[in-house]
């Protein structure tokens, strides 16, 4: 006869790996399980005071109507489906696809072999040296291909290096506050010490070498043996881009302190203030440093999942190792290796992203037309929604030099707090939850990225559909009105 113990679940919360339960991950947190949920609602007939669902909780841009690059898809496609490159096909593929985009295709399949087929764990080799050669010119300094990893997209290739070198559970890790929650949850997963360091939201979230310091030392006399500094920039959640002597002082700190630089460089691309706020990777101020930072250790992430292309669901990316000990690019790479490869798809895009058509190449106009008018959309976008969240009673929000996000600030009347507490929410989660439910639209509470105590912000993308942005900032604006009235002072 069965027992009644043996209907109980073996792994249960109480006995799963309590470092998963520790992780958090605020863009798909309780706001975006309830956008969901609102969705299917809305699906199934139930009235709102909205019509859709937005999600500006996470940098998706496909999600929101932004159309693909014409030329990359054209080459997925046929390196998708190669019988449109047989012979009795060509004069049916040659009216459908440009010439340009049926060399690249039968170039990389000479390569791959076939998109179904594992590639080499470190990233199919032709992609490698496509990357370094895109490096190369960027900054004008050589780049290894044997020194690049291709991943799944950016965030694999984070989780793949902080797994190298968290040691054990005093090993710390510096993060920006706020910062992108990838690095507190995988550094919860993995037992490991967030270091915060503040950015200074008085100054357009700037960073100075004090801060660092302070963070760093704060945590040497709590024991804490810091290793590794992440940097993002431009930013996410808060868009400053670093001017280069703010760099070059990053290094300097760095490099007296012997911790490795990671700098995630994703948005790089999404420059809106070029002339007074260039991108300059961390790569090419640091070699424009000489020889005294020879050595320097420091890994750079990149993604196909922003800038213009967004492709994010196709889950590509790459990190390049500078100044790493040989036998850790061993290591990394037999960590790659348990993985199999990286997604062929997803390496296919980036050697299109580091490799687009060039002036002359028959899909070049095309391709340039489409790359400006979003980038041009996207910079007007930010500019309204600044000005909109400005425009807001008790809200703050500084200029996005890049990235896709804003992060204003809002003050809260005390009613709303003390209605925010008895729902056992922070005050920035009770605000957005609101919004959602008022309006349809779904932000990420200040919370989740880290802020100063007793502040409160959301982050928002600017990736609306340009047509329905007067609609969506109305919406804004209104809801707003009506929070604050509701529990004034």
């Amino acid at each position: 006869m069965m027992t009644s113990t043996s209907n109980k679940k073996i792994l249960t919360r109480d006995n799963m790996n309590p470092r998963i339960l520790k992780a958090e991950y605020a863009v798909r947190g309780e706001l975006a399980i309830r956008s969901e949920q609102i969705k299917t609602e809305l699906a199934q007939g139930a009235t709102f005071p909205f019509k859709k669902v937005v999600a500006c909780n996470i940098g998706n841009p496909q999600a929101l109507n932004q159309k693909p690059v014409t030329f990359f898809r054209q080459v997925a496609s046929l390196v998708e489906y190669p019988d449109l490159l047989k012979d009795e096909n060509a004069e049916l593929t040659s009216k459908l696809y440009p010439s340009d985009a049926i060399t690249r295709a039968k170039l990389l399949l000479k390569n791959i072999g076939s998109v179904g087929a594992y590639s080499h764990s470190q990233g199919i080799p032709l992609i490698r040296e496509n990357v370094a050669k895109f490096i190369s010119e960027r900054d004008g300094y050589p780049s290894d291909p044997s020194k690049i990893f291709l991943t799944q997209g950016a965030s694999a290739g984070v989780q793949l290096t902080l797994q190298m070198i968290v040691e054990n559970s005093k090993v710390g890790i510096m993060i920006p506050i706020p910062q992108y929650p990838l690095y507190t949850a995988t550094l919860a997963v993995l037992d490991a010490h967030p270091v915060p360091y503040y950015l200074d939201e008085s100054k357009g979230w700037g960073l100075t070498t004090h801060e660092l310091q302070r963070s760093y030392d704060e945590a040497a006399k709590n024991g804490i043996d810091t290793r590794a500094l992440v940097i993002i920039n431009p930013g996410n959640p808060t868009g400053q881009c670093l001017t280069e002597s703010n760099m070059r002082e990053i290094i300097e700190f760095a490099k007296k302190n012997r911790i490795i630089l990671l700098a995630d460089e994703v948005y790089q691309t999404n420059i809106y203030q070029p002339e007074e706020r260039p991108f300059h990777s961390f790569k090419k101020v640091l070699k424009s440093m000489g020889p005294d930072y020879e050595g320097f250790e420091m890994i750079s992430f990149h993604s196909i999942s922003k800038g213009m292309i967004g492709e994010c669901g196709r889950r590509g990316g790459y990190f390049e190792c500078e100044g790493l000990d040989k036998s850790i690019l061993e290591q990394i790479y037999k960590i790659s290796s348990i993985s199999l490869c990286p997604n062929v798809q997803g390496q296919i895009m980036v050697d299109l992203m580091v490799n687009p058509p060039k002036k002359g190449d028959p899909s070049y106009d095309q391709y340039q037309q489409e790359y400006d008018a979003i980038y041009k959309s996207l910079i007007k976008r930010a500019l309204i929604l600044e000005k909109t969240f400005n425009a807001l009673e008790g809200c703050t929000c500084n200029s996005a030099d890049g990235a896709m996000y804003l992060f204003p600030q809002i003050r809260l009347p005390r009613k709303a707090i003390e209605a925010a507490h008895a729902a056992k929410r922070t005050p920035d989660e009770f605000y957005c939850m609101a919004m959602l439910e008022a309006t349809g639209v779904c932000v990420v509470a200040g919370s989740g990225f880290g802020q100063v105590d007793g502040t409160a912000h959301f982050r928002s993308t600017f990736l609306p559909q340009p047509e329905l942005f007067d609609e969506f900032c109305s919406g804004i604006k209104a809801f707003h009105a009506n929070f604050m009235d509701k529990y004034r002072d």
